[in-house]
């Protein structure tokens, strides 16, 4: 807590400033409020709505209660929270859910929403609505052989020995029609020559053997005579309903199917759906007043056979210049898997030209016509842009709001795809499907949450829609309640958390919430700035592939980067200004080429990627070629025209006095280096990560000690690293996102716009340093530390107060060279806390699914364990109620505070010093400043823990949760105070 100022240390100060030794801020009303990032900054200490995080809100369709709808968004607002996604989703396994009544899109599901949108608007949060039931996007209003029905393309096989003739009906698919699929059009009949054995690759065809026969085909037979010379393939092609429905349905009578996501009619029926059954002019008027967004899941367009769409044909020859027809043998699929192949070559490009011909027709078809069309309701447009090989970083600059997940992406470059998109195409936000854990059901932890959060923050992310809350009841729900990922009548333990007021967790969400506002504040505001950009032939996300050396040395010591691909560098805004990509936007210092690692790491780059990169180039960007690219090739299957200009493009690259290149991917740093490119953070290596953004004269930085993937171990940091400034002068400042306190930093070192500034996080932790210019925000004097032996210094008022943990004289030097001393008197030892009495609320059914009886559990702790290793709370759930009765010796008066560590606790927790409650230092550390709570004599300390539902339902449920091990719950300590003292420095 801070010193009591006096009329000595006043003097001591002021006295200092006459002597020059410190730099008075100019005392004027501006310079008191100084620059401010936005107009977000006055909410720092107490965050908007606006920042929030939001819970992805599962119904059992609209088989709910509209009080306890009323009910649940007063839960999600009371709790500092920003929203709620409706989502009907129910992958646990209920089977008593009556969809006639009470189905996605009903008259009571339409009840239900206006109740939540109504509450919602009363609260002041924001209420998504995702574009059907469960995912992907769906309609009750066509059948699987509708037009807008998802398709697909199913072949048939036949081997026909050369010389014999065939005289049969045409193939029949290999795969089965789907249940509801009633009709089948056959689109081509071919042959061709197989040259060999069947390998991993699939039968290896002649494609100069290829002829179609389609013309040949009468009644639907077919008598055909195979050239001499070995085995030829008789390949029917079907074009048919793929029959997918959404996942785990039904939800609406009749069934929805997935619409086909490549087409303008799938788009429609979904708009169309929403125009005549959804948009009640009462839910438009509500949703316009609201505001909110459309959400759509990853495109998990499944078929047995091959996606496929009708028009798709005439897209291909539009995009590519050459028919497909006589390439279906290595673009048809059965389950995944090519059952044929020609070369490698032309198999690989071919098809990478298919996947960009979906990729078009998504993005015209379906994302943009969504887009525009929910932004004529009010709404914006958020989506998960992935989950086929298509291209999601070009997706991500045309969504408002582009989404990953923490489920399914593999690592943090995942995210930079998406970011790379976002930030060419300068749009605000990156959200994020968050802290979803297969097996997580009732078990996650929000220690192990934000660890998570905090990473993909470090990626981009700047919005969350956590993995969610759960709907109280629905039939057929068992203690505590309904959940839409947690299994009822299946085995193994669910994915996905359910909070909410179920959870014991719940009641301290609201620092967790205000903490992730604040944060996200930050990531929101000004535009975010990299040293780099990383050019992919393929925007593909969701799989693990990273970059060299960016992930293994750049990230590591301070470099940041993103990703663009070929539509994303054609973006208005993306061209060279003093050196700078895309100058206020990203403003990036160089370009990087690799091969391409979706096509064998072939050195291979699209006429236009090539044609850009040497533009940038020849406008003085800095580029780094890495790989040998002695041997160019175009992507996709073009002719040799293209395949020469390729060449001669990337020559022409090579060339150029600002283009460097190595097969070494150890050298990119040094030849970033020679080419006069630094990085605007730079440290020893770590797992320290940073995300940069500017506002106005403001450098923003979010530092976290973040997992690039699940795998990586973390330790603590403790380091110096260095910063840049944009404007001359800056100073830093932390920002507490727990506590919504500013406070100068007056430890750091200074040379030119280059700031040091010593960062320490625990494993998963983060923090944020501004580097502002004089008079933003703090004391009117300047005050700039270079060496101390005390722990720490800072400023209150006009004094400059000095801080240990023992007595003695303390040394501070300050920049101009003048040597200020403190002296702290002594202080007591640390003291162990090991006596406590535990009061223990344990979580257990009620008569209800929906209810909890909480009896009271009352032991006395001689030392700290875990609940399991308590007789009376070894299976049990709550929250732990712990009080130590502390008598401290009368010279603890000399100290100006405490330090309590709270050692291990698990989960989350709040603290009070004799009835006064501590402010939150977060979760990922267990280390509070008590300031002056604590005092000589008789003193209290409480420390309030809860834990996650596990042990209890493993003796409840045994059937699903009995397989998890006990978790270690409670506080297990050690705990110990740590008294300090503080002391003008004169």
């Amino acid at each position: 807590m801070p010193h009591p100022v006096t009329r000595r240390t006043l003097f001591g100060l002021s006295a200092a400033i006459a002597a020059g030794i410190l730099v008075p801020w100019a005392d004027t009303a501006a310079a008191d409020a100084g620059p401010a990032p936005g107009e977000g900054w006055p909410q720092f200490v107490r965050p908007p709505a606006a920042t929030a995080p939001k819970f992805r809100w599962w119904w059992p369709n609209g088989q709910v209660d509209a009080s306890e709808i009323m009910r649940e968004v007063d839960e999600v607002a009371d709790a500092h929270c920003g929203g709620l996604e409706v989502s009907d989703v129910h992958h646990s396994g209920l089977l008593d859910l009556d969809v006639e009544q009470f189905g996605w899109g009903s008259p009571r599901w339409l009840a239900a929403l206006e109740a939540a949108l109504s509450q919602a608007q009363r609260r002041g949060i924001t209420i998504d609505l995702t574009i059907g039931p469960s995912w992907p996007a769906a309609v009750p209003t066509i059948t699987p052989d509708s037009a807008a029905a998802s398709c697909e393309l199913a072949h048939g096989i036949v081997t026909v020995a050369g010389g014999s003739t065939y005289s049969a009906p045409v193939p029949a698919p290999v795969v089965a029609m789907a249940d509801g699929v009633t009709t089948q059009q056959l689109v081509a009949l071919q042959a061709a020559r197989i040259t060999g054995a069947v390998s991993r690759n699939g039968t290896p065809l002649d494609p100069a053997s290829v002829v179609t026969l389609t013309d040949q085909v009468s009644a639907g037979a077919i008598t055909w005579t195979a050239p001499a010379g070995g085995d030829w393939a008789l390949i029917s092609y079907w074009q048919r309903g793929s029959g997918q429905q959404p996942e785990a349905g039904p939800f609406t009578t009749p069934p929805a199917y997935v619409v086909d996501h490549f087409s303008a009619a799938g788009t429609r029926a979904v708009t169309d759906l929403w125009e005549s059954t959804i948009l009640s002019p009462h839910i438009r008027r509500l949703i316009q007043a609201a505001g909110g967004a459309l959400f759509e899941d990853s495109l998990e367009i499944e078929t047995g056979a091959t996606i496929w769409t009708p028009g798709l044909a005439e897209a291909f020859r539009a995009d590519h210049g050459y028919d497909v027809l006589p390439y279906l043998p290595i673009l048809v699929q059965v389950k995944g898997k090519y059952p044929f192949t020609y070369d490698a070559e032309t198999t690989a490009h071919v098809r990478d030209d298919l996947n960009l011909t979906l990729s078009n027709l998504y993005k015209q078809h379906h994302l943009l016509a969504l887009r525009d069309w929910a932004h004529t309701v009010g709404l914006e447009l958020r989506v998960q842009p992935y989950g086929l090989p298509t291209d999601s970083l070009d997706f991500a600059a045309l969504l408002d709001i582009p989404e990953g997940e923490s489920l399914g992406f593999k690592n943090l470059d995942d995210y930079r795809i998406l970011a790379g998109g976002r930030d060419l195409a300068g749009h605000p936000k990156l959200s994020c499907e968050a802290i979803c854990y297969a097996g997580g059901a009732y078990s996650t932890t929000w220690h192990h949450g934000l660890v998570t959060i905090d990473s993909f923050w470090a990626a981009g992310v700047n919005q969350s829609v956590i993995h969610g809350f759960a709907y109280a009841n629905a039939p057929g729900a068992t203690w505590p309640g309904f959940a839409a990922f947690s299994p009822y009548n299946k085995t193994g333990i669910g994915y996905g958390e359910a909070w909410g007021p179920r959870q014991p967790t719940w009641q301290h969400v609201p620092d967790i919430a205000d903490y992730m506002a604040r944060t996200q504040l930050v990531l929101q505001t000004g535009t975010p700035k990299y040293d780099l950009i990383f050019y992919r032939q393929k925007g593909y996300t969701s799989t693990g592939i990273g970059t060299p050396w960016g992930t293994s040395q750049g990230i590591p010591t301070g470099w940041s980067y993103i990703y663009a691909s070929d539509p994303t560098l054609q973006l208005p805004g993306v061209a060279v200004r003093d050196g700078r990509l895309a100058p206020d936007g990203p403003a990036a210092k160089a370009i990087v080429l690799s091969p391409d690692f979706f096509t064998g790491n072939e050195s291979e780059i699209s006429l236009t990627g090539a044609q850009l990169l040497l533009g940038f180039a020849r406008s003085g960007l800095p580029v780094i070629v890495y790989g040998d690219w002695s041997t160019p090739a175009s992507t996709g299957h073009v002719n040799d025209a293209t395949q020469a200009a390729v060449a001669d493009a990337i020559a022409e690259l090579l060339a150029l006095p600002n283009v460097a290149q190595t097969t070494d991917q150890t050298q990119i740093g040094p030849l970033l280096g020679s080419l006069g490119v630094g990085s605007t953070v730079s440290h020893v290596a770590s797992n320290l990560m940073h995300v940069h953004r500017v506002a106005g004269q403001l450098d923003l930085y979010y530092l976290a000690n973040a997992q690039h993937q699940t795998k990586t171990v973390l330790t603590t940091i403790d380091q110096t690293v260095q910063l840049t400034a944009t404007a001359q002068g800056s100073v830093p400042y932390r920002l507490d996102a727990w506590t919504g306190q500013i406070t100068p930093i007056l430890e750091y070192t200074s040379a030119g716009s280059t700031i040091g500034v010593r960062i320490r996080l625990e494993p998963g932790e983060s923090t944020i340093v501004v580097l502002a210019p004089p008079g933003w925000h703090g004391p009117r004097a300047r005050v700039q530390v270079v060496a101390k032996d005390a722990e720490s210094v800072r400023i209150d008022g006009n004094a400059l107060i000095a801080r240990a943990a023992a007595g003695g004289s303390y040394t501070i030097t300050l920049a101009n060279g003048a040597v200020l001393h403190a002296e702290i008197p002594g202080l007591p030892g640390t003291l162990p806390l090991t006596q406590w009495s535990l009061r223990a609320e344990d979580w257990q059914p009620g008569a209800r699914a929906t209810e909890t009886v909480k009896p009271i559990v009352e032991v006395s702790l001689d030392g700290l364990v875990p609940w399991s290793q308590i007789p009376a709370l070894i299976d049990s759930s709550g929250i732990g109620h712990y009080r130590a009765d502390v008598s401290l010796p009368a010279n603890w008066g000399h100290a100006a505070g405490a330090v309590l560590d709270l050692g291990v606790v698990n989960d989350t927790f709040r603290v009070w010093v004799n009835g006064r409650r501590v402010p939150p230092a977060g979760v990922l550390t267990s280390k509070l400043d008590l300031g002056s709570l604590l005092r000589p004599g008789d003193n209290v300390v409480e420390v309030e823990v809860a834990t996650a539902l596990m042990n209890r339902l493993r003796v409840v449920t045994p059937e699903i949760y009995g397989v998890a091990t006990h978790a270690d719950y409670g506080l297990i300590g050690p705990v110990t105070l740590t008294p300090y003292g503080e002391a003008p420095a004169r």
